[in-house]
């Protein structure tokens, strides 16, 4: 019998693939965590940006917590034309602050102030087929659930999020909140990790009186990897993970 062998998805982040046995599995739905200020929205815009510019691979980036102009501003600093590939079809963003904050939207695709889980659903599903997307990020969990209106019922909309995500066969990543993962709880409300398929933390570490910055991989399913702290930098062209420079 031939053993199954997990198609790995190159994520493009220097040393990050190393620790997954070549990247993340084709089509799984991994949650980026951690607190603010970490590097979740570089590690996640950098998997679908280097995507489309090494791998040929189209990608969606929903964002939530800042508009697109400024997200496409801030990433200009790693060299990230995020607009060239917007042009190309081979990015499409998907502002989804300017509705609430009350603001008409100049994008292509924007959210409409008032959508519903399976209006947000289905208007993030056109969009990934519209660009035949194999990559998908959003920026981020808790704004899904302030933004819907379904904080109380947020495992249901997380699990309907999923499911629709796998259903569409794109590998995505999915941020959080994590305000102290020292003391166990590494997302903001306890139950993101549960209805992801993997799940990468990043956090910061005191070492030599300085704050370094470290990432664990807390969970990968058809992935065999280390439960060790690696660091890592945001240096001047995205994240670069050390996988020889373990913390412990």
């Amino acid at each position: 019998m031939d053993r199954y062998v997990v198609e790995r998805v190159k994520t493009g982040i220097p040393g990050f693939d190393d620790l997954l046995g070549g990247g993340f599995p084709r089509g799984t739905t991994v949650l980026v965590t951690g607190p603010t200020g970490t590097g979740k929205t570089t590690f996640a815009v950098q998997f679908v940006y280097k995507g489309a510019e090494l791998y040929g691979e189209p990608g969606v980036i929903v964002t939530l917590e800042e508009r697109a102009q400024d997200l496409r501003r801030e990433m200009l600093s790693f060299g990230w034309d995020l607009r060239k590939y917007e042009e190309e079809g081979k990015i499409a963003i998907i502002d989804g602050v300017s509705s609430v904050v009350g603001l008409p939207s100049e994008e292509k695709f924007a959210l409409e102030d008032g959508l519903n889980v399976e209006g947000f659903l289905r208007y993030v599903y056109r969009v990934v087929k519209n660009i035949n997307a194999k990559r998908l990020v959003v920026d981020s969990i808790p704004s899904i659930a302030i933004r819907l209106r379904e904080e109380k019922d947020i495992r249901e909309v997380l699990l309907r999020l999923n499911t629709i995500l796998l259903e569409m066969g794109v590998t995505s990543v999915l941020t959080t909140e994590a305000e102290d993962p020292k003391r166990g709880r590494i997302s903001k409300y306890g139950v993101e990790e549960y209805v992801s398929r993997g799940v990468v933390l990043l956090d910061l570490v005191e070492k030599d009186v300085e704050l370094k910055r470290y990432l664990l991989v807390r969970k990968m399913r058809e992935t065999r990897h280390s439960m060790k702290k690696y660091p890592f930098e945001i240096t001047e062209d995205g994240i670069v993970v050390y996988p020889s420079g373990e913390i412990y």
